[in-house]
């Protein structure tokens, strides 16, 4: 699968893609954002979370998919749609970028080709996201998506890297409703 946008596509993860996953997930400034991700991240860690994705199927509720610069096919972060439930018309997924990539304008592209993607091929009428408390980043670029605070999941995950339980804000995206 691949999702042309402009400067970036997403597509399917591949062995060749370990190193970048590395680098760009070994970076506490990053992973600290993720519930899921140990710190520091392994080699050992890319290669299972690349053969988990390339396990799911296409008719799979989860999508795992790595973003890519189009002038160099260098993978630069990673975003999933999660939880898909074709008779609801809803999905969850994240999205995360290497520290390098931040504040170019990607994550936001990556994440506008997402909801197109779930709003348009999937045919779905919402998606719903989150972030921890004090990631602004994560927040204002949902905000410029048209995505809506919706409330908050109290200690709903636990942080491998703080090694602490954190609370989700929840953010919804009704498909009438994306800005981009």
């Amino acid at each position: 699968m691949v999702i042309d946008g402009k400067r970036i596509f997403l597509r399917n993860w591949k062995d060749e893609d370990i190193n970048d996953l590395v680098n760009g997930l070994n970076n506490i400034n990053v992973s600290k954002w993720l519930a899921n991700i140990p710190y520091p991240y392994t080699v050992k860690d890319a290669q299972d979370f690349i053969a988990y994705s390339k396990s799911l199927k296409d008719n799979s509720k989860d999508l795992m998919l790595a973003i890519v610069l189009k002038d160099n096919n260098k993978v630069i972060g990673g975003t999933s749609i999660q939880n898909i439930n074709i008779k609801d018309g809803t999905a969850g997924g994240g999205i995360w970028l290497n520290e390098k990539y931040q504040k170019n304008g990607y994550g936001i592209e990556a994440f506008c080709l997402r909801a197109k993607y779930c709003f348009e091929a999937l045919n779905l009428r919402r998606l719903e996201n989150g972030y921890f408390y004090g990631n602004e980043k994560s927040r204002n670029m949902q905000k410029k998506l048209g995505y809506k605070d919706e409330g908050v999941r109290r200690k709903k995950y636990y942080c491998l890297v703080t090694k602490e339980y954190k609370d989700e804000c929840i953010t919804g995206l009704q498909k009438k409703n994306l800005l981009i």
